[in-house]
């Protein structure tokens, strides 16, 4: 029986099949480059949403110290908070759920060619293992045309040294993207939260078809060259933050100058160090905890020294000579 949702798909299935017919057939791609290929398509007409998301990743790094200035005047009054973090959102045209766009929209895409994998690529790429008339058609085997590059079968679950293989490109493609979306506003648990998630999908793409994980991490690849990208020719225009509410005194001024000068758009520094900036933040910040700890233990030790005491004043020896 055909789950419900594969039903729901098969228009979008049918149109992507004949995509890759048509680069196998007429371009005479590859199957497996074929769904590269998909994947680029695809990501290509998603660049819109991108910027969109790009954009409004830079407004929450720009409103960012505004945001904490909100959350220590109302920490006692969370629906308060939530309105008067709503309503800055408004005034500032803000849209926080921009970021999910992409994503969102990716979801049919790798939900269709899961089924198109499963069956209607298999009648496609072995015709003579599953003829047309077959319910359910079997993975394909190692044949020419199943195999593409080390994978054996892109119809079928990858093993052994290919699945190892695979499934470090994954991994690694994936937790790269993460730190480079990740944003000014998201906090230390959330942080954790992206770089746990690769591991976790580790159990299910486990048993995804190889030509699904070669999407997953193409698509990754196009996540983090396009991050680059967009950080290059869109990061340097970022406009100025807006000026702190009065609330936040002389600290909140410096923090959004120093928000503003260090992300820039997230143009600076080069793609390692900030990489290594956000390991660095997810892992806790100990080291400058235990600076800043120090720094005020010191700065506490000069206020609370006693000052030293005045000097003597020196009596006037008097002279012989009585008035």
């Amino acid at each position: 029986m055909v789950p419900i949702t594969a039903n729901i798909l098969q228009p979008l299935v049918d149109v992507f099949e004949s995509v890759l017919v048509f680069f196998h057939d007429s371009i005479g791609a590859s199957w497996g480059l074929s769904i590269i290929l998909l994947t680029i398509v695809v990501r290509a007409l998603l660049l819109p949403l991108a910027v969109k998301q790009f954009r409004s990743m830079q407004a929450l790094q720009r409103i960012a110290p505004h945001l904490k200035v909100l959350q220590e005047k109302y920490k006692d009054d969370k629906q308060r908070l939530q309105q008067e973090t709503m309503k800055f959102y408004q005034e500032h045209k803000v849209n926080p759920f921009a970021s999910c766009l992409p994503l969102v929209a990716q979801l049919p895409v790798f939900l269709s060619l899961f089924y198109m994998l499963r069956k209607d690529l298999r009648h496609d790429i072995c015709p003579d293992i599953n003829p047309a008339g077959i319910a359910n058609p079997k993975p394909c085997g190692q044949t020419d045309a199943s195999q593409f590059w080390f994978i054996h079968d892109i119809t079928d679950k990858a093993t052994g040294s290919v699945l190892v293989v695979l499934l470090v490109l994954y991994v690694g493609s994936q937790l790269v993207s993460s730190l480079l979306m990740m944003t000014a506003t998201a906090d230390k648990n959330q942080k954790m939260i992206m770089l746990v998630l690769p591991f976790f999908f580790v159990a299910f793409v486990f048993n995804f078809p190889a030509g699904l994980i070669m999407y997953w991490i193409t698509t990754n690849v196009w996540t983090i060259g396009q991050q680059q990208f967009l950080r290059r020719v869109i990061g340097r225009n970022a406009p100025e933050p807006p000026p702190l509410p009065e609330v936040a005194g002389g600290k909140g001024g410096s923090s959004s100058s120093g928000s503003s000068s260090g992300d820039g758009g997230g143009g600076g520094g080069g793609l390692l160090a900030r990489l290594s900036g956000a390991a660095q933040s997810a892992g806790g910040g100990s080291g400058s905890g235990n600076g800043s700890g120090n720094g005020s233990a010191q700065e506490e030790s000069r206020v609370t020294k006693a000052p030293p005491p005045p000097p003597r004043s020196r009596k006037k020896k008097r002279s012989g000579r009585r008035r």
